[in-house]
């Protein structure tokens, strides 16, 4: 896949890559048609090693090549990484805010951001299209860091992030359709609006690479702003979710495995 892969335009390769993600997060709404409910220590490990992949993400993969490329154009090395860092939170803080969503497993009542009569389902569904707007921006903005060949951004250490992000998506599609059968949804149903929460992330893996390749002097700054969009989910969202009930421990061996297991795939591969 190497030679034929690296030899695409980088925006195709934002959308094959982004659309890997999709596509896991399609195949986790899909066990869909063979459960109608899930254990919740299962959904909690699952959840909590979702977490892990993307803390290690955020450094190995988007922090560290920033702080490389930020020496690299002669800047000072900690301001890229903290102005992006700061405004990635900032970005999801107000998207968080602003964006009508509802968590799983909170009544309908219990819906953030702008008030709205969206239907639970609708809401449930924007709440993981939140995750997954910093996923896809991050494979993205990656694979435009490498097209430039600056600091230790390689097309290998994109694709490596892109399947750090696709492996935690199948515990996310699964924590969208499960709960919406639970509830009386069909199948069907249940599969598609799992799924569809998925397709933001092509979405932002194209305009974070459009972005970098056309202004190159924004890297450090976007892989940073990546990172901090990033590490708002787990806090805000992901780790809440994974620790709601008395199975905390599962979620919290869970989030070390998937760091361990991000964390090494970046070291050996990327």
């Amino acid at each position: 896949m190497g030679t034929s892969f690296s030899s695409l335009n980088p925006i195709v390769q934002a959308l094959i890559a982004t659309g890997f993600s999709w596509f896991m997060t399609a195949v986790g709404s899909g066990l869909v048609f063979f459960f109608k409910t899930i254990n919740k220590r299962v959904l909690d490990t699952m959840l909590g090693s979702a977490a892990g992949v993307m803390i290690a993400a955020s450094f190995w993969s988007l922090l560290a090549p920033s702080i490389e490329m930020s020496e690299e154009l002669g800047l000072p090395i900690w301001i890229p990484p903290l102005v992006g860092f700061l405004a990635g939170g900032l970005f999801l803080k107000l998207a968080d805010s602003l964006l009508p969503h509802l968590h799983i497993g909170m009544p309908r009542d219990k819906a953030e951001g702008i008030k709205s009569g969206w239907k639970r389902a609708v809401l449930l569904v924007l709440a993981i299209t939140l995750h997954n707007i910093p996923e896809g921006l991050a494979v993205g903005v990656a694979i435009g860091a490498a097209s430039n060949n600056l600091g230790s951004a390689t097309l290998s250490s994109a694709l490596i992030l892109a399947l750090g992000m696709g492996l935690q998506n199948l515990p996310e599609g699964a924590a969208v359709s499960i709960p919406l059968r639970r509830e009386g949804v069909s199948r069907f149903k249940s599969f598609w609006y799992g799924q569809i929460s998925g397709l933001v992330e092509p979405i932002a893996g194209v305009l974070g690479v459009i972005a970098v390749m056309a202004i190159k002097p924004i890297l450090p700054y976007a892989l940073a702003f990546a990172a901090g969009a990033m590490i708002y989910v787990v806090v805000e969202e992901l780790l809440p979710e994974a620790q709601s009930s008395d199975s905390s421990d599962y979620s919290t061996i869970g989030c070390i495995l998937g760091f361990a297991l991000m964390m090494v795939l970046d070291i050996t591969l990327g």
